[in-house]
């Protein structure tokens, strides 16, 4: 498999959990990120390499690459290299066996066909067989995980899944736009109405009590109503840093993608 390189638009928890399920696999694993990601699940997104040079998440290392020779070298050590720059570089000198557009934008952000020979998206706003070859169901439920090789992704309806009977409650809003302050930690345990974190001295206080899952960088600047946090009414710590069911289910799906997608050109090809 050391020929199959598979490249990741994205490398927040879902691209992240699919990264992951990938190099475990025995696939090497490029992805590619923003120079300043806007990731809340920070402890299990290789998006965190950004800023931090290297991070871990479940024995599956991932470094910033700036060279095309620190992508080969981080390759050759079995790590994941992250390269934060949107252009399309990347693709062009590597040649992937495989392009996964992970960036969950919901809408096509220049996604195609001829990216590479198997390309797959997750989630709502693209279509099988019109802009990439398979489609990942993302929508929490029945579907969740599902193949789709024609047609579009359920649609998002911007409501977050219910956790112990908490859905938008979970999630930890910007009061207003300017620079984002983190007053607690991810993994903190933290009650309901204490305050979390400011932006430009706004306070946001915490909706629900639970252990705070997610938290953007300091620093990052935001605009009123962008996703910030993520409260776990579980009070599980350990959830803050391991993979989520969903990230899991959206993992197998892509893999299976892929396999189903490169057997059938490998038919083709004999035939």
């Amino acid at each position: 498999m050391k020929n199959e390189l598979i490249v990741i638009r994205g490398a927040g928890d879902l691209a992240s959990g699919t990264a992951h399920r990938l190099r475990r696999s025995g696939f090497p694993v490029v992805m590619i990120e923003l120079p300043q990601p806007m990731v809340v699940r920070r402890t299990v997104s290789f998006a965190e390499a950004v800023f931090k040079g290297k991070c871990t998440v479940e024995n599956v290392t991932a470094e910033l690459a700036l060279t095309i020779n620190d992508i080969n070298k981080l390759l050759a050590a079995g790590k994941i290299p992250v390269v934060a720059d949107p252009s399309q570089y990347p693709l062009k000198t590597l040649r992937p066996a495989a392009v996964i557009d992970a960036t969950m934008a919901k809408r096509n952000i220049g996604t195609t066909l001829d990216d590479a020979p198997v390309v797959i998206g997750l989630g709502p706003g693209l279509t099988a067989g019109v802009d990439v070859h398979a489609i990942v169901e993302t929508q929490r439920g029945h579907e969740l995980g599902k193949v789709i090789l024609h047609g579009q992704a359920e649609p998002s309806t911007g409501i977050p899944g219910e956790i112990s009977g908490y859905s938008v409650e979970r999630v930890l809003r910007s009061p207003g736009s300017g620079s984002f302050n983190a007053v607690r930690q991810i993994g903190d345990s933290i009650e309901k109405g204490e305050l979390v974190a400011t932006v430009d001295g706004l306070p946001l206080y915490a909706t629900i009590s639970g252990v705070l899952r997610g938290m953007l960088h300091n620093n990052l600047k935001v605009t009123p109503g962008m996703k910030v946090g993520d409260i776990d009414p579980r009070h599980r710590r350990e959830y803050c840093f391991t993979i989520s069911d969903k990230a899991r289910a959206i993992a197998g799906g892509v893999l299976e993608a892929y396999l189903f997608l490169r057997g059938r050109q490998l038919t083709w090809n004999q035939n």
